[in-house]
Formats: structure tokens, C-alpha cells, sequence
């Protein structure tokens, strides 16, 4: 099993940044890959990004390419999501999630953390 919990939501200005925290725990987590996806009320889910626990090369959604970073703390065993240039439209709530399964798939997670819910406001 896998356990995530997200964290860093909150409330931000158009323009603004924020990071959140993906921190992974249980066992083999580190064989997974950790992707990042949104939704929005009324949306359907929508992929952000993935990346491999180890060596991987992050995944972007074409709405998010060019603000958003992936990137990873082995130590602390947390994966990042770092936003910029924040808009309205990426108002959503941000869930983690853990498969095993392809940087550029969008289905087949088998973990999923609670969410943290991210604010933009214009």
C-alpha cells in the first residue's frame, strides 16, 4: 500500500505561486509514479503532471506546460508540484496520486491522497 498526503493549498493572487507537497509513505512507494491532477466543480479531472520516483523526466498537461515544475525530495520522500503565473482558471482541487504505470498514461493510479484545495483569485 501506498499513503499520500498533499499539502501547501491555500488561497493565492493571479500571478502569484505556490508549491504544493505530495509526501509518500508505505511500501515500494519509490517503484511508482506520482501524478498530479486537478478538478475543478463542474470539470472533469484533468492531468497536471507525472514523474518517476527516480530518474524520471516530468509529464506535463498542455495547460500547465511552462508554469508548472515537478520535481522531487528523495530524503523527505516528498514529490513538489511548483506553480507559477497562477490564473483564475487553475482553481481547482489538487490531488497526488501513485501508480505503476508510464509518465504519460492518465489512468491506471492506484493511490490517491485527500487533495488540497488551491485558490486563485483575480
Amino acid at each position: 500500500q501506498v499513503q499520500l498526503v498533499e499539502s501547501g493549498g491555500g488561497l493565492v493572487q493571479a500571478g502569484g505561486s505556490l508549491r504544493l507537497s505530495c509526501a509518500a509513505s508505505g511500501r515500494a512507494f519509490s517503484t511508482h509514479t506520482i501524478g498530479w491532477f486537478r478538478q475543478a466543480p463542474g470539470k472533469e479531472r484533468e492531468f497536471v503532471g507525472a514523474i518517476n520516483w527516480s530518474g524520471g523526466i516530468p509529464t506535463y498537461g498542455d495547460s500547465v506546460k511552462g508554469r508548472f515544475t515537478i520535481s522531487r525530495d528523495n530524503a523527505k520522500n516528498t514529490v513538489y508540484l511548483q506553480m507559477i503565473s497562477l490564473k483564475p482558471e487553475d482553481t481547482a482541487v489538487y490531488y497526488c496520486a501513485a501508480g505503476f504505470v508510464g509518465t504519460m498514461k492518465r489512468t491506471g493510479y492506484d493511490y490517491w491522497g485527500q487533495g488540497t484545495q488551491v485558490t486563485v483569485s483575480s
